[in-house]
């Protein structure tokens, strides 16, 4: 058999679940997800080596359409960026749904580029019997499509079946990564998207999503990873949310974190985490550049 080597974009709108099927395809957790919309910030590469194919997958943030911020401006040159170097491009929508927003990010994507629709959240259509012809119409309207793949990242068969439908579309050649590679990121990267996930999570949608983490410290004591990091807000209101009362949310999104970076690196991990103002910072092309959103 050939040996088989390409990168995938994995795009669509916020909230289709990207960053889920990400983690289906590589087979471990590296994007982190929550309910709240533009959780995925930066292009992640996760790498899948199987039989005689490696798969390279670029999560990328959901197109912003609706902001116009300086961090939603970087987050949409991280998608176009990734849609002009891939070899494959997988336009991730709702199954069932296809609005405008869907529409605006599918004209994004170079017509050269084997394009997939991935019809996800199947397990969330109630009425089967309107999916065939809603397919049905997709296809009719876009016939440049190389396929169309209902499914639900949920499900490893339907993630398996994925799989086999992409490796035709990629390349003949070496492997750009090690068999064993997951990522191109490092520890200290992953370390501050596990924390940013946690504050997601655990103050749900008081938290306006123009909140950031800084890690200021990341030292290895022998198996030890020590890490000092800042969550930085824009307000402080925004910052007694995050501490919580008598600071018990800090103290569980901290304890989260840590337990999930021990298990991810499968070492101790020594964390403290601040929590910081600093006004106007997403609308500020400077310092988002500082906080790491422009590759």
């Amino acid at each position: 058999m050939t040996r088989r080597f390409g990168t995938i974009a994995i795009v669509g709108r916020p909230n289709v679940g990207k960053s889920t099927l990400l983690n289906a395809l590589v087979g471990m957790k590296l994007s982190i997800t929550s309910d709240k919309a533009q959780t995925t910030r930066h292009r992640l590469l996760g790498v899948r080596s199987e039989g005689e194919v490696q798969y390279a997958f670029v999560d990328t943030p959901g197109f912003q359409l609706r902001h116009t911020r300086a961090l939603n401006r970087a987050m949409n040159r991280t998608v176009t960026a990734a849609l002009a170097e891939v070899d494959v491009v997988l336009w991730v929508v709702e199954a069932g749904r296809l609005g405008a927003d869907d529409e605006r990010v599918g004209a994004l994507i170079p017509q050269a580029k084997p394009t997939i629709l991935v019809a996800n959240k199947l397990d969330r259509v109630t009425r089967r019997e309107t999916l065939l012809p809603w397919l049905q119409q997709l296809g009719a309207a876009h016939r440049g499509l190389a396929e169309i793949v209902p499914l639900s990242a949920r499900r490893e068969a339907d993630v398996r079946r994925l799989l086999e439908i992409i490796a035709p579309y990629l390349p003949a050649g070496e492997w750009g990564y090690d068999a064993d590679a997951l990522t191109d990121r490092s520890e200290r990267f992953l370390a501050a998207e596990i924390l940013r996930e946690k504050l997601f999570r655990l103050t749900g949608d008081e938290l306006p999503y123009s909140s950031a983490v800084l890690i200021e410290q990341f030292e290895q004591e022998g198996e030890l990873r020590r890490i000092a990091a800042a969550i930085v807000v824009e307000r402080e209101g925004h910052k007694a949310m995050v501490i919580g009362a008598g600071g018990e949310r800090l103290k569980r999104i901290s304890s989260e974190a840590r337990q999930e970076m021990q298990q991810l690196f499968g070492a101790p991990v020594f964390l403290e985490v601040w929590v910081r103002t600093r006004s106007g910072w997403a609308d500020d092309a400077r310092a988002v550049r500082a906080f790491g959103y422009e590759d």
